[in-house]
């Protein structure tokens, strides 16, 4: 079974937005200079990839930018939008991908098709944002890896990433990684029992 590796941005306190809801914090750091070396792993672990699921939230501001995202300025652009997408959504019917391929639609019980997803043929798959789909996942057990890059941000409040637990989750730390913008790249795999 391919794994499902949930791959997000992080205030240093833990968080995945701010008290207002933005994404600031992390903006800054993403798109600095220093953060390129960042891309350039993103794009290399994009190989072991060949489905980017998304909740329909996200993909929504995705749909916005990445289409005619250039790669001279994105090294990831090519990439990402080569790559299937399916949006996880009971509200739209339609997700248009500009000149590339449309994204899947699942619907329904998202744990239910996020399993039959993982059990096709293929690839890994990885989840960027979308962190209602995210924590109803992690609940359900179904991620198999989490990457977490750790701005050198402070936010004091906001929206957390982990759901609560009714237990703990243990974690096996598989890679760590320091970038010159101070992001720190780390790779987690839950323990299984």
């Amino acid at each position: 079974m391919r794994k499902l590796i949930v791959q997000e941005w992080l205030s240093l306190d833990g968080f995945v937005a701010d008290k207002n809801g933005n994404l600031d914090f992390f903006t800054t750091t993403e798109y600095s200079e220093k953060n390129k070396y960042s891309d350039y792993d993103l794009r290399e672990f994009m190989i072991g990839i060949d489905t980017i699921l998304l909740g329909r939230i996200t993909y929504e501001l995705f749909v916005d930018f990445w289409p005619t995202a250039d790669v001279k300025t994105e090294v990831i652009a090519d990439v990402l939008n080569t790559t299937q997408k399916v949006v996880c959504s009971n509200s739209i019917t339609k997700a248009p991908w500009g000149k590339w391929p449309d994204a899947q639609i699942l619907n329904g019980d998202v744990v239910t098709s996020v399993q039959e997803l993982k059990s096709r043929e293929g690839k890994n798959i990885v989840m960027w944002g979308s962190i209602m789909l995210a924590q109803t996942l992690i609940k359900a057990g179904l991620v198999d890896a989490y990457h977490l890059r750790i701005c050198p941000t402070v936010t004091g409040g906001g929206r957390p990433f982990f759901p609560g637990m009714s237990a703990y989750v243990n974690l096996n730390l598989v890679e760590c990684k320091k970038y010159p913008s101070g992001t720190i790249l780390l790779q987690y795999e839950p323990l299984k029992p």
